[in-house]
């Protein structure tokens, strides 16, 4: 089965987004309007503060002026000399009409150094250093704020004086802008955005961020910063990339990683079996006998007796091996068979007696015997690996036992595609009934022909009615679905054609499409 890679990363499109420090921002163009009229003020306020200045200034001037006046109306009094007297009236005429000339341009002067002053204050006054709020402070306190203007994201009430912020395109009061997994206020200038809801980066990571279900840490992420996982198609389990190549251990039956220190059973052939497995594991060729008897029922039901009595045979993976090499012809399913319809004489070893555990969880004292098959018709036995789950160990039955019943029906030499594909055909449809028999009815409903193409026409005979555990279900539905999504040109694509045939002629035209022609029928 091929494993899935997943990356994920901070993009938009995951829904992980990270504010960087200055995500707040403030209303400046609510600030700049009210420094605008803050400005104008003080201009107007420090203009008049101007001019009565220069009024005063020029008051004082004049005051003086009049005296001076004053001094020369009292100097302008009759003497005895008029001729001096005339030419010293004169004189001080002169003086007092340049006086006030030279006064008026003192004054003017003077006004404009006040104006300049005065300019230079408003200036100073207008031209500050930017506010500071304290050291790491988020918010920015306003002297002023108009009632209504804008309204809270969190609350929906409205913002008035005092701090507020302003992210994913609200605003906020900051005891309102809150995480959304722990619900504590988010302070920090940093925050992730999952769903249009914020989060604390440190809440974010711990519902968001995907852990490894193998070793229970956060999956790391890649050198182009992607988080980069494994996931198996059907269990969706999540797990470093590096587990494919430390050893991590599989199951040999379900496929699935368990979790670090999760004991598996080991079997003397090398392969490791999770517990759950464990539960319906079929260990020997005599326990295996009551499947056996339900899957020629099976066939039975279908109206294709197996008249032949072919043994049935549990063995270990070297001697399943060893009877391939001696088999002169067939299609095996790589990289491991799991099962073997045999056609020609061989001696087989078989295991005769369930093995037991022993300690550190390894099967021990398991008994075995050669088996001489002989040719008594076209197959000579059939081959079940053991150790696997009751569901697995039948749907391989139930593949084999096609091959027995077309060679024994005299099918001409099929190619591998229509040969295979019938027979995991047949193995679909026998997972399929086992699945519906679990609910306690004895035929299979209808519903289900989309994808088992005969299940209204057969009728299941299991032995074991009852309600089955929820592990055991997810089990058959994953050993169903490797059937479905197989992706060898054989066992999948020959499946795939074979499905689609039953699925528009049934089971029987099928079948005698394929003894006349040799292939599937469009």
């Amino acid at each position: 089965m091929g494993w899935l890679t997943k990356i994920l990363g901070g993009s938009s499109h995951r829904k992980h987004y990270q504010e960087k420090p200055g995500a707040y921002k403030s209303w400046d163009e609510m600030h700049n309007s009210e420094d605008e009229l803050a400005d104008q003020e003080r201009e107007e306020i420090d203009y008049a503060i101007a001019l009565s200045l220069a009024e005063e200034d020029l008051e004082g001037k004049k005051v003086i002026g009049a005296d001076e006046d004053d001094h020369s109306e009292e100097e302008g009094q009759p003497t005895n000399v008029e001729s001096e007297d005339n030419e010293q009236v004169g004189q001080k005429e002169d003086e007092h009409v340049e006086a006030p000339k030279e006064e008026a341009k003192h004054v003017q002067s003077q006004l404009e150094d006040d104006e300049q002053l005065a300019k230079a204050l408003q200036e100073s006054m207008s031209v500050e250093s930017p506010p500071r709020y304290g050291s790491g402070s988020i918010f920015r306190p306003f002297p002023s704020f108009p009632s209504g203007y804008r309204i809270c994201a969190g609350c929906n009430a409205e913002i008035g004086r005092g701090r507020f912020l302003t992210c994913m395109d609200s605003v906020w009061h900051p005891e309102c802008f809150r995480c959304h997994a722990c619900n504590h206020p988010i302070s920090d200038y940093e925050f992730s955005v999952w769903g249009n809801r914020p989060y604390h980066k440190s809440c974010y990571k711990e519902q968001h961020h995907p852990r490894c279900d193998v070793c229970n840490s956060y999956i790391p992420t890649n050198t182009e910063g992607y988080i980069e996982y494994r996931a198996h198609p059907f269990w969706l389990q999540k797990y470093c990339p590096s587990h494919e190549r430390d050893g991590t251990p599989r199951c040999c039956s379900c496929e699935r990683m368990e979790p670090r220190d999760t004991r598996y059973l080991l079997l003397d052939d090398g392969r490791k079996l999770c517990l759950e497995c464990l539960d319906s594991a079929i260990m020997d060729t005599n326990e295996c006998q009551p499947l056996y008897l339900e899957i020629r029922e099976f066939y039975e039901g279908l109206n294709m007796k197996v008249e032949q009595q072919i043994p049935l045979l549990l063995v270990e993976r070297q001697a399943l091996n060893e009877a391939r090499e001696g088999e002169k012809g067939g299609n095996h399913h790589m990289p491991e068979t799991r099962g073997l319809c045999l056609s020609e004489e061989q001696c087989v070893t078989t295991i005769i007696r369930r093995p037991r555990i022993g300690s550190g969880y390894r099967m021990i004292e398991m008994v075995t015997e050669p088996f001489r098959l002989v040719r008594q018709c076209e197959v000579t036995a059939i081959l079940i690996l053991y150790g696997l789950p009751r569901l697995l160990t039948g749907s391989i039955l139930a593949h084999e036992m096609m091959h027995a019943w077309l060679r024994l029906q005299g099918y001409p030499n099929l190619s591998p595609a229509v040969e295979e594909g019938i027979c995991q055909v047949l193995a679909h449809m026998w997972l399929d009934s086992e699945m519906y028999s679990s609910s306690g009815s004895d035929v299979a409903s209808s519903s289900s022909s989309s994808s088992s193409p005969s299940s209204s026409s057969l009728t299941s005979t299991s032995s074991k009615k009852g309600l089955r555990s929820d592990f055991e279900k997810k089990l058959g539905e994953f050993f169903k679905h490797q059937i479905e999504s197989d992706s060898s040109a054989a066992y999948g694509d020959g499946f795939r054609l074979g499905n689609q045939a039953v699925l528009k002629y049934d089971l029987r035209s099928t079948l005698d499409h394929i003894r006349m022609t040799g292939s599937f029928p469009l």
